[in-house]
């Protein structure tokens, strides 16, 4: 029987008469769906085991062989006893699938796609309106909260979003502009983020001579882009609103306020590109890339995801260039605040570290203090949340150089330094007080707005910490003014995140507070800061449950993150499984130094307890000890888990018994 197997939706499978194959319950799916993305591979069985069941049954393995045949005899009806199968084939200790390309949807609309660009607007259209209509709904949407299943459902989601704008552009070149400007309105309607969409109506709309609602979308993109995405739309759009605009009349000096600003815009960065490209000003090009991509982290958001995807380009490229001074400007120019110690990218982080390292080493004796200054700044703040000292040396040697130096600016980069590495352990929140209140008095000195708004936030976060909520209180309303007169859209996110910590610190209802966190779940996704955002509102909640004395959730759906290893032992105590928060404590390891890592103690010391372990007990009340006069988790701004003095008594009671 010549099987289909489709993922454009829920899973699913069609014998070649188009008739549904049974496939019984959502385990059989998902390990159908689990095998399709192997691609042909073999997947072994504990592979299987771990992704089909986030607890497996006593006997796991016995349990997936029986899926396993029962998905044989539905994929293969008519195959004679004990004879070998063809589809699903035992290989090694584990399975793969043997379909061909063609009779998985998913693989065929690929191939269309990929054959759609490079073909004619008649055939591509043609290609990929019948590729189109194989789509029966999100891709893997049976499946799509599994970690396996998100990357291929992201890739698959992606390609169909081209695949529109494809086709439409097909549609257009084959002069049925009219039929596709009402899709393609559509599109950017359901999905606003895509420049390309927006560039294609408004396109559309002046060949039909509509200059006015060309212009009128490029507007309405510029502004749904900024609300909701903290940007500005890309040269590509910007260059169409340009050429619109010189076709018309409407050109006028008369035009001001914003539009007068983006035409302004428009203007100034066309000069200077056509200035830089006749002078061969490749040095130029760098500095100022470098200053805008600093302009654009500030933002937040996509601005801040494409500031981090270009940051190690534009590194690189100085470097390319062979001038050490260059490249020294082009890593420490990137002076943007850091309020959070955990790494939006890690890899890029390391990779920062290591082309500041090799320019230092690199510099002549007579380059001066700011540049070095700002070389070590770069390092302590691309280091945070490491365990090693690297970073604390970087930090301490960048304050020591600025100190000497006559600019607010530089001594401001440096203590943002001092402040990523002012978590090497706990109780440090006077610490950070101290720096929050240098970087507010030096940055109404030198006019540092971004700075002033991190020494607020910092002072915010510390005096949490220090239960001096009417002081933190002062510094989110600071904050939350200056970010709103200059424009800095991820402020609010901290001080929202504050708010709802505010509610846990002064006894709530934990229905209250849970609702403040999850108010905040959809401007935390779109900050562009994974780092941050990475299973810190379930983490959040959780605190929220362990000061009211509830057992931790045990929804196999919560995404912990990367604070799964310390969640773990709560976890499957909840579950009725303390041998295995046991084991989950033995292997526990110290977390990272961060804001975050107070919390993290405490939840080892609340499971360490209850079932009695000693060794994890004593590391936690060391780690603990220094913080004991402060609130546990709160200097993080976002969570807390009450008086760490309440959970060092615990553990104090415990280790005497």
């Amino acid at each position: 029987m010549d099987i289909k197997i489709g993922i454009l939706g829920p899973t699913a499978a069609w014998s070649s008469t188009g008739d549904d194959v049974p496939l019984k319950g959502p385990r059989h799916r998902m390990l159908l769906a689990r095998l399709i993305l192997a691609r042909g591979r073999a997947v072994p069985l504990s592979v299987l085991v771990d992704d089909v069941w986030e607890r497996p049954p006593a006997d796991p393995v016995g349990a997936l062989r029986t899926f396993v045949g029962d998905l044989r005899r539905a994929l293969e009806p008519n195959r004679p006893p004990r004879a070998t199968p063809q589809i699903l084939v035992t290989k090694g200790h584990g399975y793969a699938l043997r379909v061909p390309p063609r009779n998985v949807d998913a693989w065929a609309f690929e191939k269309s796609v990929n054959a759609a660009r490079m073909m004619a607007p008649q055939a591509a259209e043609s290609e990929l309106a019948t590729a189109l209509q194989s789509w029966r709904g999100p891709a893997l949407s049976d499946v799509d909260s599994e970690p396996w299943a998100r990357a291929e459902r992201s890739r698959l989601t992606e390609l169909r979003l081209q695949s529109v704008e494809i086709h439409a552009r097909a549609r257009i070149d084959l002069g049925r502009i009219e039929e596709t400007i009402p899709d393609l309105d559509a599109h950017v309607a359901d999905h606003p983020w895509r420049e390309n969409g927006w560039h294609m109506l408004a396109s559309a709309l002046n060949q039909m001579g509509r200059q006015g609602d060309a212009l009128a979308t490029i507007r309405r993109a510029r502004t749904i882009l900024a609300d909701n995405l903290g940007i500005d739309p890309g040269p590509q759009l910007q260059q169409l609103e340009t050429e619109i605009l010189r076709q018309t009349d409407s050109r006028t000096d008369s035009r001001t306020g914003t539009e007068g600003s983006e035409r302004l815009w428009i203007t100034a960065t066309d000069s200077f590109r056509q200035a830089t490209a006749s002078s061969g000003g490749s040095r130029t090009h760098l500095r100022t890339t470098v200053d805008v991509l600093r302009n654009l982290a500030i933002t937040g958001g996509s601005g801040l995801r494409l500031a981090r995807a270009q940051r190690l380009t534009a590194i690189r490229a100085a470097e390319d260039i062979g001038d050490v001074e260059l490249t020294a400007r082009v890593v420490g120019a990137y002076d943007v605040p850091a309020i959070w110690t955990r790494s939006d990218d890690e890899d890029q982080a390391a990779a920062v570290v290591a082309a500041a390292r090799r320019t230092l080493a690199r510099l002549p004796d007579d380059a001066s203090d700011t540049i070095r200054a700002k070389l070590l700044s770069t390092i302590a703040i691309e280091c945070r949340g490491r365990p090693d000292r690297g970073g604390i040396v970087a930090a301490a040697q960048a304050e020591q150089l600025a100190r000497g130096v006559d600019d607010p600016a530089v001594l401001a980069f440096a203590l943002g330094g001092v402040f990523m590495q002012s978590f090497g352990r706990t109780g440090l929140a006077g610490t950070r007080d101290g720096i929050g209140a240098e970087l507010i008095s030096l940055s109404a000195r030198g006019e540092l707005t971004t700075y002033e708004i991190l020494g607020h936030l910092v002072r915010m976060q510390a005096n949490c910490a220090l239960d001096e909520l009417e002081i933190a209180d002062f510094h989110a309303e600071a904050a939350d003014t200056l970010a709103a007169r200059y424009e800095s859209p991820l402020v609010s996110l901290f001080t929202r995140l504050f708010r709802a910590l505010r509610l846990a610190m002064t006894d709530q209802s934990p229905a209250v507070v849970a609702a403040a966190y999850r108010a905040a779940e959809g401007e935390l996704a779109n900050s562009g800061m994974p780092g941050l955002a990475d299973g810190l509102i379930p983490l959040a909640l959780l605190a929220v449950r362990v000061r009211h004395g509830r057992p931790a959730p045990v929804d196999p759906d919560i995404d912990w993150g990367v604070h799964l290893p310390w969640v773990r032992p709560l976890v499957l105590l909840a579950q009725g499984n303390p041998e295995g928060a046991a084991e989950a404590l033995r292997v526990v390891p110290t977390p990272p130094p961060g804001h975050l890592a107070e919390a993290l103690w405490c939840l080892v010391a609340r499971a360490a307890v209850a079932v009695d372990d000693q060794v994890a007990m004593r590391r936690a009340y060391v780690a603990l000890l220094p913080a004991k006069a402060e609130i546990a988790g709160a200097g993080s701004g976002v969570v807390t888990l009450g008086p760490t003095a309440d959970h060092l008594a615990a553990l104090s009671t415990a280790l005497k018994r």
